[in-house]
C-alpha cells in the first residue's frame, strides 16, 4: 500500500505539472481525442466505397473498430509511455530507476504518465458503448461479461506489446520504429475484420500473434456469428486468456532485459 501511494503521488505530480498551462493541455487533449475519431472515420470511408468490409455490415464493422479503439486507447493510457525506455537507456537515466526500492517499470510509467491520452480513452469507450447499443446483440450473462472484459483484455494485450517493444531497447536502442510497427500497426490491423486480409498475413497476425483476439473474435462472440474462415467457436471467447499469456510473456521479456542491462557509464 505504501508503494502504491508513492506511484499515485508521482502520477498526481505529473498531472499537475502538465495541466499548469491549460490552453496547451486542452489542445493536446483535443488532438488526442481527434485521433480516435479519425481512425473510425477512415474505416467508414472504406465502408462507404465498398458497401461492406470482409462480409460484415455497418454496425458490425463499427463494433470491431470501436472495440479496437477502446482497447488501444486504454493500453496506451496505462503503459504507452514504455517506449520512452530507449531514452532512459541511451542517457543512463535508467540507472536512477534501479537505485530506488520500487519497480523500475512502475517508475518509468508513473514518471512519464501523459494525461492528454485520457481524452482518447474516454472517446474510445464512448464509441464502444454506442457500438454495443446499435449492434444486433442477443444479450445474455456470458455476453455481458465479455462486453466488459473484452476492452480490458485488449488493453492488456496492447500494453504487453508496448512493454515488450520498449524492452527491445536494452539490446537495440534505436528500436522505436520496429515496436511501433506492432503497436500502432496492430491497432490499424485490429480495426478491420480479418477476412479482409490475405491468407498468410491473416494467419500470422490474427492467430499466431494474437491480434485477432483483440476485437474481431470477441465481436463475433457478441454478435453470435461464427467465423467465416472456420476458426472454432470456442476461440471467440478466449481474449482474456490471450491477454494473460501476452502479459506473462512481456513480463518475462522485461525481466530478461533488465538483467541484460549494462549502465552507459556516463
Amino acid at each position: 500500500m505504501g508503494k502504491a501511494a508513492i506511484y499515485r503521488a508521482v502520477v498526481r505530480a505529473q498531472v499537475r505539472s502538465q495541466t499548469q498551462y491549460r490552453m496547451s493541455f486542452a489542445i493536446d487533449l483535443l488532438g488526442s481525442s481527434l485521433t480516435t475519431a479519425l481512425d473510425i472515420a477512415t474505416v467508414f470511408v472504406l465502408f462507404s466505397v465498398t458497401g461492406g468490409l470482409g462480409g460484415f455490415g455497418g454496425t458490425e464493422v463499427l463494433l470491431i473498430a470501436a472495440l479496437s479503439a477502446a482497447a488501444f486507447a486504454l493500453g496506451d493510457l496505462a503503459v504507452g509511455n514504455a517506449d520512452r525506455l530507449r531514452e532512459y537507456v541511451r542517457s543512463g537515466l535508467f540507472d536512477s530507476l534501479l537505485l530506488r526500492p520500487l519497480s523500475a517499470l512502475g517508475q518509468l510509467l508513473a514518471v512519464n504518465f501523459a494525461p492528454r491520452r485520457i481524452g482518447r480513452a474516454v472517446q474510445g469507450i464512448a464509441l464502444y458503448v454506442v457500438a454495443l447499443a446499435v449492434a444486433d446483440i442477443d444479450w445474455d450473462i456470458a455476453r455481458v461479461v465479455l462486453a466488459v472484459l473484452a476492452p480490458v483484455a485488449g488493453a492488456v494485450f496492447f500494453g504487453s506489446l508496448f512493454v515488450a517493444g520498449g524492452t527491445v531497447a536494452f539490446w537495440w536502442v534505436e528500436s522505436g520504429e520496429v515496436s511501433n510497427a506492432f503497436t500502432y500497426g496492430g491497432r490499424d490491423f485490429t480495426s478491420y475484420p480479418v477476412t479482409m486480409y490475405g491468407d498468410w498475413f491473416r494467419d500470422l497476425f490474427a492467430l499466431a500473434l494474437g491480434f485477432g483476439f483483440v476485437a474481431y473474435l470477441p465481436a463475433l462472440a457478441l454478435l453470435g456469428r461464427s467465423d467465416p474462415l472456420g476458426v472454432p467457436d470456442w476461440l471467440r471467447w478466449c481474449s482474456p486468456l490471450t491477454a494473460l499469456i501476452a502479459a506473462g510473456i512481456a513480463a518475462l521479456f522485461w525481466r530478461t532485459g533488465v538483467r541484460h542491462y549494462r549502465s552507459t557509464g556516463s
